[in-house]
């Protein structure tokens, strides 16, 4: 069994911007608080500690208990919620969209990460209490993202018009999603579970935020983790001050504005900030707040306010205000005793365009830590990756370049005519300084006949790669095959694979090697054996 790993850096999945985070380039140091190191969390409690209220921490207890009513919860998460009361408790925090029975796999692999890296941080800092938060997307509204979820081969849908917050869309019409997936499940004690659990969540619960509290409690209950829904009018209040100031100054505009001119020469955006990152919601309503004409606009409605009137709207009705991508990170911060937020790399690199939002609104920014990534292979995979001697870079890399390099390991002969091409251009170079001594007009010739031969030696090397291509043609396809049962439609597992198409086969037992075999700290895929 190859023993290589494959680093975040060297893997191909990630973009500049989060590699040179990962090489903590010092170009990037303006744009985070502190780098995930287990040193650096002391600073980071340090600082958090005089930078979070005792009323906001009453007002957060308080909001999670009236968010819980109804469901019941393990020992465990209820000791954390009281834990959140104290001086000396703080959280680590992953959030997610509200995906159909958990979407692709790695909205578990945030999950575990973040109770992972509690676990790691009271064994360092045992005078102080972590608590793994699970924020849900409730406010999100792109349903096309989260309406489906792959088992096996198969897409299963659910077919519905959404509008306004996913987290307050019906659950009605999941009978038939539910119905699906049975088809597809067949017979056995883990198939009898994955029904019950879909149901139970989905059937038995009226929205979507309350069934995926449920589902992901089912989940991971036990293990401590707080399931926490922004939606709430109780934590709004505690944000209203950041609001007013976001209508009245536009501060995250001309902030993140200012950052993205300096990563733009170097990096690609990955988000846009608006002139204001609000958005007005109602049951089935989700439209920005624009300023137009020197009023505070409702897009897409006959909605319209005065600064008096929409500040007093804020006052009375906070739970109306929906924080954008832009602004929801200083909201998820302004509410909890957070040090550190985990997410993918999409979510790492829009939360560096936002340092100094934070630093305007005086506001501690957490710890940023690039969540764990998981190649989940069988035994059988395993075999086949010793029998036919590749490495774990091997497989992550692209295709195409994948199989022009085994096949140059393969073949007896040289295929790169590097050599050949570069005595071919010293000649012509020699020539060039013939022709410029004696006719000039000679040169074009000269210069023509070189790239002609130049070409032919490329042909000729193509041929040649083609030739042997089809001579080992049985082990690169089996190669192929191989990565292609890996790497999904050629790309990444997690993005693509439910965690029932594993908990069917392997129960239980597939979580707990996600809780004994992911190190939250350590930026490299981890290759867990099924």
């Amino acid at each position: 069994m190859p023993t290589d790993c494959i680093s975040y850096q060297k893997s191909g999945y990630f973009t500049k911007l989060i590699v040179d985070y990962l090489d903590k380039k010092t170009e990037l140091k303006s744009l985070y608080n502190r780098f995930p190191t287990l040193e650096n969390f002391k600073e980071q409690l340090e600082e958090k500690s005089q930078n979070y209220s005792a009323e906001n921490r009453k007002s957060l207890v308080t909001a999670l208990e009236n968010q819980y009513k109804g469901f019941q919860i393990s020992e465990a998460t209820s000791t954390n919620i009281s834990l959140l009361s104290n001086s000396i408790t703080f959280t680590i925090t992953t959030g997610h969209q509200l995906n159909l029975f958990t979407g692709p796999l790695y909205f578990l692999y945030k999950i575990v990460s973040a109770i992972n890296l509690c676990t790691t941080l009271k064994k360092e800092y045992p005078s102080y209490d972590f608590v793994p938060i699970y924020w849900m997307a409730t406010e999100d509204h792109d349903f096309e993202e989260i309406n489906h979820f792959n088992f096996k081969n198969v897409k299963i849908n659910w077919n519905k018009k959404s509008n306004g917050p996913v987290g307050r869309l019906s659950t009605k019409g999941l009978k038939e999603v539910l119905e699906a997936l049975v088809t597809e499940l067949g017979a056995g004690e883990n198939a009898t579970y994955l029904k019950e659990l879909f149901e139970n969540s989905y059937l038995k619960h009226n929205n979507l935020a309350d069934a995926t509290r449920f589902l992901v409690n089912q989940l991971f209950g036990d293990k401590g983790l707080v399931i926490l829904d922004g939606d709430d009018k109780t934590l709004k209040q505690l944000f209203m001050p950041f609001v007013k100031n976001e209508l009245i100054h536009k501060t995250s505009f001309q902030k993140v504005t200012e950052t993205d001119l300096l990563l733009q020469a170097s990096y690609d955006i990955q988000v846009n900030p608006r002139e204001i990152n609000l958005f007005y919601i109602e049951d089935n309503l989700r439209e920005r707040i624009v300023f137009e004409n020197n009023l505070f606009k409702v897009n897409n409605t006959k909605l319209a306010f005065s600064e008096k009137e929409i500040i007093a709207l804020l006052e009375n009705s906070p739970e109306k205000f929906s924080p954008n991508v832009i602004l929801r990170p200083l909201y998820e911060e302004v509410i909890l005793p957070n040090l550190c937020y985990i997410g993918g790399g999409g979510e790492i690199a829009y939360w560096l365009q936002l340092q100094s939002t934070f630093e305007a609104n005086k506001v501690t920014f957490p710890i940023l830590l690039v969540r764990n990534s998981v190649l989940l292979v069988t035994e059988k995979q395993i075999i086949k990756v010793d029998k036919l001697n590749i490495s774990w870079e091997n497989l992550f890399s692209n295709q195409s370049v994948l199989f022009t390099q085994k096949t140059k390991e393969f073949s007896k002969f040289n295929l790169d005519f590097s050599e050949q091409k570069e005595h071919l251009k010293q000649q012509f170079e020699k020539l060039l300084l013939i022709a410029n001594q004696t006719d000039k007009s000679f040169i074009g010739a000269v210069k023509a006949q070189q790239t002609k031969q130049i070409k032919g030696l490329e042909n000729l090397e193509k041929r040649l790669l083609k030739a042997e291509k089809k001579m080992h043609a049985d082990e690169l396809e089996r190669i192929i095959e191989l990565q292609n049962e890996l790497f999904p439609n050629q790309g990444l597992q997690e993005r693509r694979n439910n965690f029932a198409e594993y908990y069917n086969e392997y129960g239980q037992e597939f979580i707990d090697k996600l809780f004994t075999q992911l190190k939250p700290l350590e930026p490299s895929f981890t290759i867990i054996t099924l």
